[in-house]
């Protein structure tokens, strides 16, 4: 029925939350609009609006080293980072 709304509970860590509503603040988004957002793309991809996969090994390794910030590579600027590239 349209105009009808019901409510939705997630359970999410602090640390995630804090961090999602800091870069959402940034945006002038308040979470309940995020997640409206987010179940509008649902409908409008017919699914889940970005890519889901099973990383291979290397790229699980990968990601669990930048998670516990081992073997960062850092640049002082975008303008050294593509010097670094070479592009």
């Amino acid at each position: 029925m349209a105009g009808s709304t019901t409510t939705i509970q997630v359970r999410i860590d602090l640390d995630t939350k804090q961090k999602v509503v800091k870069i959402l603040n940034a945006l002038h988004i308040d979470m309940s609009e995020a997640i409206k957002m987010y179940l509008k793309q649902i409908i409008l991809n017919r699914g889940i609006p970005f890519e889901l996969k099973i990383p291979n090994e290397l790229t699980a390794k990968t990601i669990a080293k930048a998670e516990a910030n081992q073997d960062l590579h850092e640049v002082a600027d975008v303008d050294e980072l593509f010097r670094e590239l070479d592009i």
